[in-house]
């Protein structure tokens, strides 16, 4: 049997147990002293018995005018009767006894003292030189049936007393480990890109050094990833000015060269530079979304955003190019515009460059926050479904593209704890590919405009 795993519930068991055993071993010792104590007792009361009863006997026998044989003590009234005595003479013949006395069971006098038999205390005692004898008896019975009440009295409470020690135990524990719960669910509920201290005030001071020890290694990690996204922005801020200038160069190149040969080469280069560039974008862009602060306190109309870049895009590829659905009402979240325009041009920009020439693309916003941008092509692998959203992932090894669109979309949804969800074919169709990205909205009432 395995134990458990939970420390709470391992401590409640463990002090549970000891409250147990010690207060039942405690009862068995009090029980032994006790027994001690009532013997004692009881053999005081016999030895009291025996010479309160001896004297009044001795008169009774003397005072006889005539009378022989035994004569019984009759009863006053019905009661149960736990010392019975016999009074023999010196041959050993009774004389008197009392009204519940078994003279078979008393044993032959011995002398004044305490005996004992399987089923009797005795207490003898003597008068008149020893021609008088008296024996009182106690049945063994009636001492072992006073230890057991005595026992019962000791031990019955714990029947009741465990349970509620039990319950006392948890109560406490439970309130011993509310701040290590209250610190597990503000861990929790933090996301997955957040790497900032978790708050550890009111932890236990056992506990206090594992906490702050998961705080410097979230600070190290966060460091970690800084420096990481700070390098790949600068370097890709870097080369932005190097390869405009290297653009420009082959634009002049083929612009002044009478060479084909030339001139086509000046073009590859110019795809070249111009896909360079496009990737130290989308870096940029991939690190902004990674590091830039992505909810804020002002609240934003999404669908004026994603109108604008819907427009953009619309301009650059044709008047027909991007098909646009949005609700009549206002939609407020507190997304950073910015990085939600990213989103948005990254999600059309991929649709119009994957998608069938002249086909156009599909982009609804929906009354519950959520963006799908679809367009039309040849239905995607599942296996290479399944890949799409990782960095420099192109579907089908599309040589269009860099790879980091879909990464920037879902690094803005992880951080804004939305979801990101891929279909192709779109459902109901053979062809297609759609992106559908859930959004978080803030409540409050919807201004039409």
């Amino acid at each position: 049997m395995r134990a458990p795993q939970s420390l709470q519930l391992r401590l409640g068991l463990a002090v549970g147990l000891a409250v147990t055993v010690l207060w039942g071993g405690a009862a068995v010792v009090t029980v032994h002293f006790a027994r001690s104590e009532l013997d004692e007792v009881f053999d005081s009361a016999l030895a009291e018995t025996a010479q309160r009863v001896l004297p009044l006997a001795v008169s009774e026998i003397l005072g006889r005018e005539g009378a022989v044989g035994t004569q019984t003590v009759p009863a006053i009234r019905p009661h149960e009767e736990h010392y019975t005595y016999v009074v023999r003479d010196a041959s050993g013949a009774v004389l008197l006894q009392s009204h519940r006395a078994d003279p078979a069971a008393f044993p032959p006098y011995a002398g004044p003292g305490f005996a004992q038999t399987p089923a009797l205390r005795l207490y003898s005692d003597e008068a008149l030189r020893g021609s008088l004898t008296i024996t009182v008896a106690e049945p063994m019975e009636h001492r072992d049936h006073v230890v057991r009440e005595l026992q019962i009295g000791l031990l019955a409470p714990l029947a009741l007393m465990v349970p509620l020690a039990l319950g006392a135990i948890a109560a406490i524990l439970r309130l011993g480990f509310a701040p290590l719960r209250r610190f597990r669910l503000r861990l929790a509920a933090r996301g997955a890109t957040d790497l900032s201290a978790v708050d550890a005030r009111g932890l236990p001071a056992e506990v206090r050094p594992l906490a702050q020890t998961m705080n410097a290694l979230l600070a190290r990690l966060d460091a970690a990833f800084q420096s990481e996204r700070a390098f790949a922005a600068n370097a890709a801020h870097e080369l932005r000015t190097p390869l405009a200038g290297a653009i420009a160069q082959a634009q002049r190149l083929r612009a002044e060269t009478a060479d084909p040969a030339a001139a086509a080469r000046a073009a590859e280069i110019e795809a070249v530079l111009k896909r360079l560039t496009r990737l130290s974008e989308g870096l940029m862009q991939l690190a902004r979304a990674e590091g830039g602060r992505l909810r804020g306190a002002r609240e934003t109309d999404l669908r004026l955003v994603l109108r604008l870049i819907a427009g953009d895009t619309a301009r650059l590829a044709g008047a027909s190019a991007v098909a646009l659905d949005l609700p009549d009402h206002a939609l407020l979240s507190d997304l950073d515009p910015d990085l939600f325009g990213i989103l948005c041009r990254n999600l059309i920009d991929n649709a119009l460059r994957h998608g069938t020439p002249g086909a156009g693309v599909r982009v609804e916003l929906r009354d519950d926050g959520t963006l799908s941008v679809e367009n039309d092509c040849p239905p995607v692998a599942p296996e290479a479904l399944t890949r799409l959203g990782t960095r420099f992932e192109r579907a089908s090894g599309s040589p269009n593209g860099n790879g980091l669109g879909l990464a920037i979309v879902g690094a803005i949804v992880g951080r804004a704890e939305g979801r990101l969800s891929l279909a192709s074919p779109i459902p109901g169709t053979d062809r297609g590919f759609r992106v559908s990205v859930a959004l978080p909205l803030c409540a409050g009432p919807r201004d039409p405009s």
